[in-house]
């Protein structure tokens, strides 16, 4: 197949479109782009529908096997000249690589930490986002919970769009090895998850208790809350813990991200016995 040289061809059309989230969501579509990204998407099964690259990639091993991995999957090949990508691309330094991914829409009862009705095993993390803005911190936050053992995240509606190029690159591929819900309304989460003994543990920048201090048994849900003004009023009304992470520095504040990852981690390690 030839290279697509323009941007009037209708397939390279479609790709630009889903740049907006609008489109994105209409279409149940979204892309991802590197090297790393998409074998990270072949690797777990992601569905595909088409794969772009420019023509020098192939010159590279690593980009002619992952090239031919995915003909094998019967996975639509899209060649394009190198021009043309970094038009497609949304990076500066543009690797030639891109995939066409299908959104996975989950439900909370199909998690693996969620038995029927609502019910959460004993062992259960999941964390909560709710309106963060920032998409660095949501990828961060995914990646950290993926690296922690979290059974999913729930993002709440107002929380920053799942598929922004930016969210998706701070997963580092998180995004495919672990459920991520997205738009979820408070009522919902306090009819699906807070049955039982679930615990909600509120991140708070000051005020709250220390987190080497606390219990942290499971099942349990961190809410990580938007940068700005915290959780919401709904979340913050359901029975809760607030928890704040000592500073003896003179940083006035830690982002989401980090926050998050730290109180992750401190879960982690209690629940090691450490």
């Amino acid at each position: 197949m030839d290279p697509v040289k323009s941007t009037h061809n209708t397939f390279i059309k479609y790709i630009l479109k889903l740049k907006k989230r609008r489109f994105r969501e209409q279409e149940g579509r979204f892309l991802i782009e590197g090297v790393r990204f998409v074998e990270e998407a072949l690797t777990w099964g992601w569905p595909l529908d088409n794969i772009i690259y420019s023509a020098d990639l192939l010159e590279s091993e690593r980009g002619y096997r992952i090239v031919e991995g995915a003909s094998v999957k019967n996975i639509k090949m899209v060649p394009v000249e190198r021009k043309l990508f970094g038009e497609l691309a949304f990076t500066e330094s543009p690797q030639g690589l891109m995939a066409l991914c299908k959104m996975k829409r989950w439900e909370l009862d199909e998690v693996s930490g969620v038995r029927q009705r609502g019910r959460v095993k004993r062992d259960a993390l999941f964390v909560v986002v709710d309106r963060v803005a920032d998409p660095g911190n949501l990828g961060t936050i995914i990646r950290s919970a993926d690296a922690f053992g979290a059974d999913g995240v729930i993002l709440m509606k107002g929380t920053v769009d799942l598929y922004n190029s930016k969210t998706l690159r701070a997963t580092m591929g998180s995004i495919f090895h672990l459920p991520v819900l997205s738009n979820v309304h408070p009522s919902e989460l306090l009819e699906q998850l807070t049955g039982g003994d679930m615990s909600l543990l509120v991140g708070v920048p000051e005020g709250g208790q220390p987190v080497n201090n606390l219990d942290l048994k499971r099942p349990l849900a961190l809410v990580v809350g938007s940068e700005a003004d915290g959780p919401s009023r709904e979340l913050v009304s359901l029975p809760h813990t607030k928890v704040s992470i000592p500073m003896p520095g003179r940083a006035e504040s830690l982002n989401a991200g980090v926050a998050a990852s730290i109180i992750l981690y401190e879960i982690v390690r209690k629940g090691n016995g450490q």
